[in-house]
């Protein structure tokens, strides 16, 4: 178990991670989730030993950190670039990890074919790195850093280097290889949808602190501010009579503030039979079609400007009435009103 207790790191007078405490527990992947210059990155590099604290306690399995150097932490860490050795084969590069512990011959040739298949690039071996795509680059540092057995993976932004598509696709993938191995690992990331696919928990970091931690659907449900919910993803944050309206509109208890998925609100031809039974009535202002979905700006009556969404086909015009249905399951109310 790793766990951080008033961890602070400053650069002069700059402190960049201001008392943070933070649990990881084994067999689990905690992602510490921030926008540029939060801190996320200075405090895996606390956690690894490459910067010195100016308060707190790093502790793994209850044994204070302090003056254990990066080599002798038994942590692996893997960066955005993977850092192959590019004179070296697939296979010894995953390898390399195994013969510093001493293991070789039989036994290292069988442990990279099992770590090659676990990433799902089984037979590649003899590969050099240069004729690799990013994504096999990444899958290659992975092995190697789980070739080292750690008693945990710090994982810094290991995917960000890569096209959304292949991120996406990764993503998914390195939970279920972190899980298959039975690893813990600390990842830190500014990508919520990288940070939501690979972790059980999620740190949101602002300014150095922790503003939130929790499962990731506790967190995804529950945003702890404006600022929070606008970084997860939400569209909007909506207040006072805006708020209220629309949660009326869904059958949810008022609040004062809500964060507002795009998808909250579908949008259809304004029909007066539903307009009367309680849907909200606007006016569509923008509209832009994807190959899912048509997305719209909407004038909501008695509320304002939103965010909606349109079913496949439909290309409603910009001064068109529609009406709009509002998903209760896709708002999350604020425990304050958003910071102007």
């Amino acid at each position: 178990m790793l766990q951080l207790e008033d961890v602070t790191v400053a650069f002069g007078h700059h402190v960049a991670v201001d008392g943070v405490d933070l649990r990881v527990d084994d067999g689990h992947v905690l992602a510490v989730l921030g926008p540029s210059g939060s801190g996320k990155s200075s405090l895996l590099r606390a956690v690894a030993g490459l910067e010195p604290l100016r308060a707190g306690v790093v502790r793994w399995d209850g044994t204070n950190l302090a003056g254990v150097p990066t080599h002798k932490r038994g942590f692996a860490l893997m960066f955005q670039d993977g850092q192959l050795f590019d004179h070296l084969t697939v296979a010894r590069n995953v390898g390399y990890a195994l013969r510093l512990r001493g293991v070789t011959g039989a036994a290292a040739r069988s442990r990279v074919d099992d770590l090659l298949e676990l990433v799902g690039l089984g037979g590649w071996g003899p590969r050099m790195p240069r004729t690799l795509s990013g994504g096999e680059r990444q899958r290659v540092a992975l092995a190697r850093s789980l070739a080292a057995e750690p008693r945990l993976m710090l994982l810094d932004e290991p995917l960000s280097a890569l096209d959304a598509e292949l991120r996406v696709r990764l993503a998914a993938d390195l939970r279920l290889i972190l899980r298959e191995a039975g690893t813990t690992a600390l990842l830190v990331t500014h990508d919520q949808e990288e940070a939501f696919a690979v972790a059980d928990r999620l740190a949101v970091m602002r300014a150095g602190a922790v503003v939130q931690e929790g499962t990731t659907e506790d967190v995804w449900a529950r945003p702890a501010d404006a600022a929070t919910a606008l970084f997860l993803g939400y569209a909007r944050v909506l207040t006072g009579a805006a708020a209220h309206a629309v949660l009326a509109a869904a059958g949810r208890p008022a609040a004062d503030a809500i964060a507002v998925r795009r998808s909250a609100l579908a949008a259809r031809r304004a029909d007066p039979s539903v307009a009367a039974a309680g849907g909200l009535t606007a006016t569509v202002r923008a509209v832009r079609a994807t190959p899912d979905e048509v997305r719209l700006v909407v004038d909501v009556d008695g509320i304002g400007e939103a965010d909606a969404v349109g079913a496949p086909g439909w290309l409603p015009a910009p001064g068109d009435a529609v009406v709009l249905r509002v998903d209760p399951a896709r708002l999350a109310a604020l425990p304050s009103a958003p910071t102007p």
